[in-house]
């Protein structure tokens, strides 16, 4: 039975990722934001705000190739960056309110097909599904907190 459900979630981690970035990746692009962009308005989503050496080392990359990246999310009002108060030299990025919307906009577009594919279920299929992903997201968590 394992070998089954590990055969399923893989088939379904597959098609999810698939979709997923797929649906993300043409929301990026509407946007006329690079990828790399886009990632850093998802981490200043994520983690709240940061420094410029924080999304250098992030993506791995020069602190001007960093601030590059930025600047052009500053231009059209998505961050904000401002003096850092422990150290004047350095910069510190955060999400405007229009990059938060923007944010939540490319969410909704990401999960799209979901709504759609949840819309054919059944109503025991749904249960069966919901009842499956608590008991994965459970553990989940549980193999999370450990490392």
């Amino acid at each position: 039975m394992s070998k089954q459900i590990n055969q399923s979630l893989r088939e379904w981690m597959d098609i999810f990722m698939h979709r997923s970035m797929r649906g993300w990746s043409q929301f990026a692009k509407s946007t006329g934001l690079s990828m790399p962009q886009f990632s850093i308005l998802m981490q200043l989503h994520h983690k709240g705000p940061c420094g410029m050496s924080q999304i250098s080392e992030r993506f791995e990359i020069s602190n001007a190739a960093a601030s590059q990246l930025a600047e052009k999310l500053v231009q059209s009002e998505y961050i904000e960056r401002a003096e850092d108060p422990n150290d004047r030299r350095a910069k510190v990025l955060q999400l405007t309110k229009k990059g938060e919307d923007l944010i939540n906009a490319g969410v909704v577009e990401r999960y799209r097909w979901l709504d759609e594919l949840v819309k054919k279920l059944s109503t025991d299929e749904k249960s069966k599904v919901h009842e499956g992903l608590s008991i994965l997201t459970e553990m989940a968590k549980k193999l999370e907190s450990r490392e």
